[in-house]
């Protein structure tokens, strides 16, 4: 089993920064990917960012290219999500997911453990 716990969430005003964190427990962090997806109200959860096990590869949707960038620290068992210039239409909840295997990718079926998920409300 794996643990995976989000935090970093919140309000901020439109083009304000936020940083999510993940913290994993339960099995070996550095040999899987790791992606987070988020669910606005009312949509389905869609891909935003995934990286693979070592750090070397990232994928991005893309309206988060060039705004939010992913990344991991295998020794704290941790993934990020640095996100900024936020819009409006950001504001949803983030989840953290552990992978299957090492490559990144943007398939939830892919994924084998969830967070709880973590707000991000973003103001106009």
């Amino acid at each position: 089993q794996v643990q995976l716990v989000e935090s970093g969430g919140g309000l901020v005003q439109a083009g304000g920064s936020l940083r999510l964190s993940c913290a994993a427990s339960g099995r070996t962090f550095e040999s899987y990917g790791m992606g987070w997806f988020r669910q606005a109200p009312g949509k389905g959860r869609e891909f935003v960012a995934a990286i693979s096990s070592s750090g070397g590869s990232t994928y991005y949707a893309d309206g988060v290219k060039g705004r939010f960038t992913i990344s991991r620290d295998n020794a704290k068992n941790t993934v990020a999500l640095q996100m900024n210039s936020l819009k409006p239409e950001d504001t949803a909840v983030y989840y953290c997911a552990y992978g299957w295997s090492r490559r990144p990718t943007t398939l939830e079926y892919e994924y084998a453990y969830w967070g709880q998920g973590t707000q991000v409300t973003v103001s106009s």
